[in-house]
């Protein structure tokens, strides 16, 4: 397999946030960045390099603005079971018109990463009918998979490429649409020695990066879906406890599956309130692993503490609804209790979270912990 340019750089410095030991590039990233070296540590220390059977690169080409869809052809392919590295990249506060003022009003470095996203930005088109979404890597095709599967999709590692990211506010966004009067864009700074990001002084965010947009496509007859708004086969779901070594569970509705991920956050609370996390670049690790003939009918996710149940609906109490409806389900259908058992379980132990109210599609999520399942033994993965 050919060393991609990022797997290069985190083997240099065992993380995205790198500075290369050599070439033209390394002094212009320490010029413009003025990382040192505490600030080039990897946010995951003592931890070795995944080795990926393949790289999707952050190019235009394997690229897509906004939307899934069946008819969208696939970028790559990979079998079941392969390890599978997929950069990203998240263009919040960059315009299409003039990408590099971002970058130069910020005092930001135009180093290689800045580049791709220059070129994605001049030469990726939106969808043409309108549908509006986030800067999206893929679909990856995965070999084996067909409609009535899921798909388990392990999440083995998340790197920064670039040591910032964005959120923003503007009239007419977030959780209090009205009451926000003027646009501003907050840069966070990243302090990867410390795990914080940093908005200005005295206020530091601890880092805890998950990607915002995790999909299969959508079955044919629904045609292309905008990537806003979550559905059942995933998107924008916005569950932040989707980090390093957690676990999403899809329905397959297409042969292949077609993967699409984008919209990495490096925090956020529950909610988004403002419209958006922090947003940033993420290059992606995981796992592909097909489960023939379990068909699912939303998403569901695991930690090494939890399983992950989600709502999700137009109406917050909807949502609620759902997710509650589907905590039971599980408690009762995988873990072998009565209905009335779960019921009761899920209100005396389940934790539901609100993971956006800002997407059009609402979410919820519903936090099972393993702990008190004092009789069973759960094997994880991480």
């Amino acid at each position: 397999m050919k060393t991609s340019r990022r797997s290069f750089l985190q083997k240099t410095t065992r993380n995205g946030l790198a500075i290369l030991s050599t070439g033209s590039l390394t002094a212009n990233v320490i010029d413009q960045a003025k990382l040192n070296t505490d600030q080039a540590e990897d946010l995951y220390a003592n931890t070795l390099p995944i080795k990926a059977d393949h790289v999707v690169r952050s190019l235009p080409e394997n690229m897509v603005w906004g939307y899934f869809g069946a008819d969208v052809p696939p970028v790559y392919k990979v079998k079941d079971g392969d390890v599978v590295e997929i950069q990203t990249v998240n263009p919040s506060g960059v315009s299409r018109t003039n990408p590099e003022e971002f970058y130069t009003k910020n005092n930001l470095p135009l180093d290689q990463h800045a580049q791709e996203v220059i070129t994605i930005m001049k030469n990726v088109k939106p969808e043409p009918s309108g549908i509006r979404g986030h800067m999206l890597t893929g679909p990856v095709y995965i070999d084996g998979a067909q409609p009535g599967d899921s798909m388990e999709i392990r999440i083995l590692d998340m790197t920064f490429p670039a040591p910032f990211g964005v959120n923003s506010v503007w009239p007419g966004g977030g959780g209090i649409p009205d009451e926000v009067k003027t646009r501003e864009t907050f840069v966070y700074r990243y302090d990867s020695k410390h795990k914080m990001a940093s908005l200005k002084e005295g206020v530091e965010i601890p880092l805890k990066p998950f990607m915002g947009v995790m999909a299969l496509s959508p079955p044919a007859d629904l045609g292309r879906q905008s990537s806003i708004p979550p559905n059942f086969f995933g998107g924008n779901l916005d569950i932040k406890h989707l980090t390093k070594g957690s676990t999403l569970h899809l329905p397959v509705s297409v042969p292949g599956g077609l993967f699409t991920t984008g919209d990495g956050h490096g925090a956020q609370g529950n909610g988004e309130v403002s419209g958006v996390a922090i947003e940033t670049a993420i290059t992606l690790t995981v796992k592909f692993i097909v489960h023939k003939g379990k068909a699912l009918k939303q998403p569901r996710a695991e930690t090494s503490t939890h399983f992950i149940a989600v709502g999700l609906d137009k109406d917050l109490n909807k949502a609620m609804k759902m997710a509650l409806s589907e905590a039971c389900a599980f408690i009762k259908d995988e873990l072998g209790f009565t209905f009335n058992e779960a019921l009761s379980i899920a209100s005396t132990a389940v934790d539901f979270e609100v993971s956006q109210v800002v997407d059009q599609t609402l979410g919820v999520h519903a936090m099972i912990p393993k702990s008190i399942f004092t009789k069973k033994k759960f094997d994880y993965w991480s």
